[in-house]
């Protein structure tokens, strides 16, 4: 691959014009140092097709499946959170395990359809060994596909499950029981953060107060904003 190839990655000017030839997407695959310029995938199919040989980070070398997203590709709304567990390794998509059966019943406590209405994926695409959050490395690497995914479904709403999702999408550290249920504007879109299904899982109480009430609160104003963007068009 000649330096000039690989210098051409880095190169702002024209993202959206054209994407990068075959060999640099190639590239990418094997070098997680290297950006993944705006446009580089014509759509969820293409990203998906490249992500399962990726070899950007170390996790390449322990999953057994690269887990990339699932539900509507053109959905108002995207759910991110930080990376697979042993479920979504073994079957390929993420939050299937208890986790992702609480997210199921959580949206559709508010008439939301995992499939139809939401689209689903993670900061990291591949498991950490032991389900460990991810290092900043393995979250550097893997978060250009992330970018990608967000233009090319282009999301109204982002719900951020947990500290990791906000912190590696947004940089903002703090504590998940101070920031999650309110609006924060991201690159021109609405996110929130919320609680990780996991995280209610270990917090069974439904009192009011508790994580799954407020979760309850956070969930209907989600439905809130959703009806009324549904109603701008």
């Amino acid at each position: 691959m000649s330096s000039d190839l690989q210098l051409s990655l880095f190169d702002d000017s024209n993202l959206l014009d054209t994407p990068p030839p075959q060999d640099a997407k190639q590239l990418i695959l094997s070098n997680g140092k290297l950006p993944i310029p705006a446009g580089t995938y014509a759509d969820i199919t293409e990203l998906t097709q490249y992500c399962q040989n990726c070899q950007r980070c170390g996790l390449a070398t322990s999953r057994i499946n690269v887990v990339v997203g699932k539900g509507n590709p053109q959905a108002l709304i995207m759910i991110i959170g930080e990376a697979p567990g042993q479920h979504e390794d073994e079957q390929g998509k993420p939050f299937v395990g208890r986790s992702g059966q609480l997210l199921d019943k959580i949206l559709a406590s508010v008439n939301l359809d995992t499939e139809k209405d939401v689209y689903i994926c993670n900061i990291n695409k591949c498991r950490p060994p032991d389900n460990r959050v991810p290092t900043n490395e393995e979250v550097a690497a893997c978060r250009p596909y992330l970018l990608e995914q967000i233009r090319l479904v282009d999301p109204k709403i982002i719900l951020l499950t947990g500290a990791t999702a906000v912190k590696s999408l947004t940089g903002d550290k703090r504590g998940i029981t101070k920031i999650r249920g309110q609006w924060m504007e991201w690159e021109g879109r609405l996110c929130m953060p919320i609680f990780h299904p996991s995280y209610l899982l270990r917090n069974p109480s439904k009192e009011t107060g508790s994580p799954k009430w407020l979760m309850w609160q956070d969930i209907q104003l989600v439905r809130g904003k959703y009806d009324e963007i549904r109603n701008q068009k």
